[in-house]
């Protein structure tokens, strides 16, 4: 998998979407609702993404207080992995990363800012999940937190393949629970005060799926739960805004931690929500439901909550905003009744880069060559993992860092210049012994990885000798 230009990651989309119509998947009339026959070959794919979630708030992954029934019963039905990776420890760059498939060294967006403090927008040569399931005939819906393009630019949902868009286009308006407004495609939609926004996006879900459940269909549920609203933070103390801190008002907890777990509880809920309208309409079993957190989870300064009482990033270093574990290893479920086999674990190191070119594969098609993931199709289906030979991070907040992992060695780098630190996973999940001095040559292979696979962006400079 190398890095291949924009203009020939375009030129294999529209090469794509021509053999598709020649071979007749693809029709002119395929976006009309109502000209279209329901679709069992290829299934239905819904990802489903919160933000700020950490790996141990849900019972799956060890959560002892806060209750997530919906999702622990989706992960003992499906398949459930160890070892999963978000692509940055941040919002934006770790969205941009898995709907385009490319890591950080490569991506369009590699910060919630660039250099200059702007955002930055996806281009028309950034192909994305959306183009590549369109391309196949699919109706494609994305409901929530966007953050990869501003109004009016080439980045925004209807400009990289959604067929539907609804919620928040910039991410800090994001952080607002009861928003004046939200967007519905390119309009701004003024809301009643009082409306929180989440239960909003649950409800367009629900529609967006019964409206298009002749299929194939591919939604993408951005949740913003439960990331903080971090200038109510600022304001009260208090960032973690949800209605009420049911079931959660009895427990001898601080408002903030009272307020965490109910988010997360609701959040539950509502994938429960999905969950059982798929059975209702008889999607079920040709549906795929991924489950999955953009990042890990907040620190103190986000919400006033201290993750520490509920150990949401588990046994591990770091959180939101490193490159440790704590900060880029993230829970992933994947769901697809009679298919993927139930109650199996799966201790692959994957990435979420890794979704764009599983997603093309169930849906019968090639993902762009230029994509840093590889298909996990196999091994949902119980066949074997992919072969994978490293993963690679990068993040540009605070200073340049870089990560590496290498089977089961993970190194970082703080720093062009900085040692090169090694841990032991096997042995030390917690990254706490550097054990870099005794492995010389496997520090090499991972600074080799380091310097190959980061490529210059214009909005996060930086230097690196070739």
């Amino acid at each position: 998998m190398r890095f291949g230009g924009n203009e020939r990651r375009r030129l294999c989309v529209v090469a794509l979407c021509a053999a598709l119509v020649a071979c007749g998947v693809l029709t002119r009339g395929a976006g009309a609702q109502g000209r279209r026959a329901p679709s069992r070959s290829r299934p239905n794919v819904i990802l489903i993404v919160a933000d700020d979630l950490g790996r141990g708030d849900l019972g799956a992954y060890g959560q002892r207080f806060i209750k997530t029934p919906n999702i622990d019963r989706m992960a003992r039905a499906g398949l459930r992995f160890t070892d999963a990776y978000a692509a940055s420890p941040v919002c934006a760059p770790s969205r941009a990363s898995f709907m385009t498939g490319l890591h950080q060294g490569h991506a369009r967006i590699r910060g919630n800012m660039n250099r200059n403090n702007e955002r930055v927008s996806l281009r028309p040569e950034d192909v994305t999940v959306a183009e590549v399931l369109k391309g196949a005939g699919y109706r494609t819906g994305v409901v929530g937190k966007w953050g990869l393009g501003e109004p009016g630019t080439t980045g925004v949902p209807g400009r990289k393949g959604f067929d539907y868009f609804y919620g928040y286009l910039n991410q800090n308006h994001a952080h607002d629970y009861y928003p004046e407004y939200l967007w519905r495609n390119d309009g701004r939609v003024n809301l009643p005060k009082g409306t929180y926004s989440h239960d909003l996006f649950t409800r367009e879900a629900l529609d967006f799926i019964r409206r298009e459940r002749g299929g194939p269909f591919f939604l993408y549920l951005a949740y913003t739960l439960p990331h903080a609203n971090n200038e109510l933070t600022r304001k009260t103390g208090n960032g973690m805004e949800v209605p009420s801190d049911e079931p959660y008002t009895r427990e001898p907890w601080t408002p903030q931690q009272r307020n965490y777990a109910a988010m997360v509880t609701r959040l539950d809920a509502d994938v429960g929500k999905v969950l059982a309208l798929l059975k209702e309409l008889g999607l079920d079993d040709n549906t795929v439901v991924v489950f999955t957190s953009d990042n890990g989870p907040q620190d103190k300064s986000e919400g006033g909550y201290d993750q520490t009482l509920f150990d949401s990033n588990g046994p591990f270093r770091g959180l939101k905003r490193e490159l440790y574990e704590g900060g880029i290893r993230v829970p992933l479920v994947a769901r697809w009744p009679g298919r993927v086999r139930a109650g199996v674990t799966s201790m692959f190191p994957s990435t979420l880069c890794d979704l764009m070119p599983t997603f093309a594969a169930l849906a019968g098609v090639g993902a762009p060559t230029a994509t840093d993931g590889v298909s996990l199709q196999s091994l949902l289906l119980g066949g074997r993992a992919p072969r994978r030979e490293y993963l690679y991070w990068e993040f540009h907040e605070g200073g340049f860092a870089q990560a590496v992992r290498l089977g089961d060695w993970k190194a970082v780098r703080k720093g062009l210049g900085g040692k090169v630190e090694l841990y032991d996973l096997v042995t030390d999940v917690g990254e706490t012994r550097d054990v870099s001095a005794s492995h010389p040559g496997i520090v090499r292979r991972a600074e080799e990885v380091m310097r190959r696979e980061h490529v210059e962006s214009e909005d996060w400079p930086v230097t690196v000798a070739k």
